[in-house]
Order: structure tokens, then C-alpha cells, then sequence
């Protein structure tokens, strides 16, 4: 036996999973055919944030007047922001890199695929193949950018994520496709830098997996910053001429044709399935996924996956959970499995929105009698004195038990905040629970507190 765990992936869930086996005392060895980190790392969650950090130190220097601080006229070097943001990545490269040192994993360069149950075989970017054996094999392949018909991505003119944080110079305009984390971020940062930017959804409200109030103050923002936003609207074709594209749209009041330099793809994600050994070993899928169970074991004896290639939220922070979940498991350790119903999730957008548990249309169709508290920072002192009026935190009650069902928050920073309305649910805290710990003031976070006490009509501070 080569490994007592064999991981294909070492994305968020692949590399933490390996981290934690390894630190449980099992060989491990990690089969990745790019760069240590996965998608997220790389071409996604954290290079994004750089980006976005880079808008909003902008918009503050564009603003600076209203802090009372004179400041030339500020303008981006794109140039330097793509630089910046991919340092960056390749700064956090190093550190996983240097984690799979200090944890003494192998790190086998090539594309893996399950061959049979205890064997993975990889295959080199040279073609060379050559089979391993575990007792243990973990997928964790991840996803890419969808691909439809109507908006065949070439990389140049209809573009994905990917080539979205890596443009050579700023666009003059963008059609964003989907208004999810990717869209809603990707329109907030180009906005900043100057494009004039387009951003189309099919269903009624931007962020549609949101609350809808948290869906209809972000797009009152977005509007404010001069981002069209059309909802119930979707591409049927786009047409590129001399390298502009021409977007057909079809809405509501009929088709209409926008010109734009880049159109980019924002529909959602693709799990990676392909030829890593689900048809060859018969590993179930369900709705489109691989099936496992609450420890991530497959069908097969001794295969497992963790992250976007399996059901629950596609989320960095829910594939690291996971793995660490089905290490631990395999250790013995009998983890408790992870609660779906209090994963919080985050859009890094300005106004920020965050969320964990049931939106208040999902709790009424559970069946819920519900007490709903509402605070908008428009009555926070540091969100006045910020600058950051945009905004709230809205919490849902259980009104016979008054434990808190589900937390949407919109404004700055708020997803530095909604970790603690999390461990509250996790925890069973009530209400009152929330209204009677002491938070700072002024702070934004006091917002909670304000929140479960208007839940209880107990509205004390501004």
C-alpha cells in the first residue's frame, strides 16, 4: 500500500483534507493536475477579494472629500490591480505549498481518476501513466464555469471568471450574465474601475438565493452607482462584430440588442465528473452529483468526495468542513456530520451581504410562526460616521421558541459579522439571548442586538 489516503484535488476541501489526515497520523498524498489551492485560491475566492479591495479603496479615494481629506484625482492602475491580486494568489500558493511540507504530504503533479477501489491511476502532463494505492481515496475535483449555448465562452470576447481577473485593460463595457457571488462581484468591481456595466438576470431579483429584502437593497445600490441591473431578462444570443459583441435580450417588454467590448458568463458552476472513474466503478450521482453519505463515503468501499462534486452548498468554506469531516471520520473519531441548514454565505460586493439559515419566505413555507426583527444601519452611529448608511441586518425568529431561524445582513463588513449569528444558531441562542449580551458601541455589529430587540419591539440604541 503506496498511501493511507490518496486526494484527487487540492482545493479548499483537498488541501485541508490533507491537512488534517496527515495530522491525524496518515500518509497522504495529494494528485493535482494545476496549482496547489484549487480554483478558489488561485481563480477565485481569494484573488476576487484583492480586486475587490482595490474597488474600494477607489471609491474611498473618489470620495475623500467627504471625509473632509483633499486628495488628487483618483484613477486605477489596472495594470497593478491585476498584478497585486495575482501576487497575491501566488503568495497564498506558497503557504499551502509550505503546509504540505511541514505535514510531510506528497504532492503528485498529473490528473488522477479512481482506477478501482484502493488504486488511483495519473496520468502526467507528459502523458505518462502510472497507478498508486490507498486504502483511502478522497475526490475533491471541484467545479468550473458553466458553459451554454448562448453564451459560448472563447476567452476573448465572451469570457468566464477566470479571464475576468486577468484582463489586460479595463473594458469600456460589460454585459454580466447571472447575479449570483460571482456576477454580483465581478459588476461591483468593474463599475468601480470605470466600465460601464450591464448586469442581466433571468429571475425576478439579483442574488436570487438571497432574502428578498437583502436582493432589493443590493440592487438599489447597485442602481445608485449607475450598474443597470435588468431582472427577469435572459441572453438568447450573442453576435461578435469587428470585436465588439451585440447582446440580444429578451425582457419582458420584448427583445432588445446591448453592445458591449466583453460579455461574461456568471451562470453558475459545472462539477468536475469527467473521466475520474464515476462510470468504470459505478459510483451513484444524484441530481447530477456524486452521492454519499453523511460521512462522504460513496457507494464504493473506501472511495469518498467532498465540495462542489457532491450535494449541499458549492462553498470554500462547506468543501473544507467537509473534508476534515471525512478524515476524521476515516480516523474513527465519529465527527458530528455538518448542519446544511446553518452554512453561511457571503457576496463580497458593496454593500457586502451575508446569510445563514432560512430566508423569510422559506420559513413560512416550513410551517413557522415568525418574529421578525429589522435594524438599518441608516440608525447606526459608526455606520453614519463611516460613511456605510447602506443597509441592515434583519433576523427571523421562531416566535413560539424564539430561536433564530435564519440571519440576512447587508451593509459593510457584514460578513465579518454573521459568524456569530451562526455559532448562536448552532448553539440554540434565543432573542433574547442576543438582546441581552453586551455588544460594543458604536459598532457595527450592535446591529444584531438592535435587530432581536426590534424582533421583541425593544429598540434601544442609534
Amino acid at each position: 500500500m503506496d498511501y493511507d489516503i490518496i486526494i484527487i484535488g487540492s482545493g479548499p476541501g483537498g488541501y485541508v483534507a490533507a491537512i488534517r489526515a496527515a495530522q491525524l497520523g496518515f500518509k497522504v498524498a495529494v494528485v493535482e493536475k494545476s496549482e496547489l489551492g484549487g480554483v478558489c485560491l488561485n481563480w477565485g475566492c481569494i484573488p476576487t477579494k484583492s480586486l475587490l479591495k482595490s474597488a474600494e479603496v477607489l471609491n474611498y479615494a473618489k470620495h475623500a472629500a467627504d471625509y473632509g481629506i483633499i486628495v488628487p484625482e483618483a484613477k486605477p492602475d489596472f495594470e497593478k490591480i491585476i498584478q497585486r491580486s495575482r501576487a497575491i494568489s501566488a503568495q497564498m500558493n506558497k503557504g499551502v505549498e509550505y503546509l504540505f511540507k511541514k505535514n510531510k504530504i506528497m504532492v503528485i503533479e498529473g490528473f488522477g481518476k479512481v482506477k478501482s477501489a484502493g488504486t488511483v491511476q495519473v496520468t502526467s502532463a507528459d502523458s505518462q501513466v502510472s497507478d498508486l494505492s490507498a486504502k483511502h481515496i478522497i475526490l475533491a475535483t471541484g467545479a468550473r464555469s458553466r458553459n451554454l449555448a448562448a453564451l459560448p465562452q472563447d476567452g476573448k470576447n465572451i469570457i468566464g471568471y477566470k479571464e475576468a481577473l486577468a484582463l489586460k485593460e479595463i473594458p469600456e463595457s460589460m454585459v454580466i450574465v447571472g447575479s449570483g457571488a460571482i456576477g454580483s462581484e465581478f459588476a461591483y468591481f468593474y463599475n468601480a474601475m470605470g466600465t460601464k456595466v450591464t448586469l442581466v438576470e433571468y429571475l425576478p431579483n439579483i442574488i436570487p438565493q438571497e432574502d428578498i429584502d437583502v436582493s432589493k437593497q443590493l440592487g438599489r445600490s447597485f442602481k445608485k452607482s449607475k450598474i443597470r441591473v435588468m431582472v427577469n431578462s435572459a441572453v438568447t444570443a450573442v453576435e461578435i462584430k469587428d470585436n465588439k459583441c451585440f447582446v440580444s435580450v429578451k425582457t419582458k417588454k420584448g427583445e432588445e440588442l446591448i453592445e458591449a467590448d466583453i460579455v461574461l458568463s456568471a451562470i453558475g458552476i459545472v462539477p468536475n465528473l469527467e473521466n475520474i472513474g464515476i462510470e468504470e466503478n459505478n459510483i451513484a450521482l444524484e441530481n447530477g452529483k456524486i452521492k454519499t453519505d453523511k460521512y462522504y463515503q460513496t457507494n464504493v468501499a473506501g472511495v469518498y468526495a467532498i465540495g462542489d462534486i457532491v450535494q449541499g452548498q458549492a462553498l470554500a468554506h462547506v468543501a473544507s468542513a467537509e473534508g476534515i469531516t471525512c478524515v476524521e471520520a476515516i480516523a474513527g473519531l465519529n465527527p458530528a456530520a455538518i448542519d446544511y441548514g446553518n452554512i453561511p454565505s457571503a457576496i463580497y460586493a458593496q454593500p457586502e451581504t451575508a446569510s445563514a439559515g432560512l430566508t423569510e419566505k422559506q420559513a413560512i413555507a416550513a410551517g413557522h410562526e415568525l418574529r421578525i426583527g429589522k435594524f438599518p444601519f441608516t440608525a447606526s452611529g459608526k455606520a453614519t460616521a463611516a460613511g456605510k448608511r447602506d443597509g441592515f441586518v434583519k433576523l427571523i425568529f421562531d416566535a413560539k421558541t424564539d430561536e433564530i431561524l435564519g440571519a440576512h445582513l447587508t451593509g459593510a463588513n457584514v460578513t465579518e459579522m454573521v459568524g456569530e449569528l451562526v455559532v448562536a444558531k448552532k448553539l440554540g441562542a434565543k432573542a433574547m439571548d442576543l438582546i441581552k449580551s453586551i455588544h460594543p458601541h458604536p459598532t457595527m455589529s450592535e446591529a444584531i442586538m438592535e435587530a432581536a430587540a426590534e424582533a421583541h419591539n425593544e429598540v434601544i440604541h442609534i
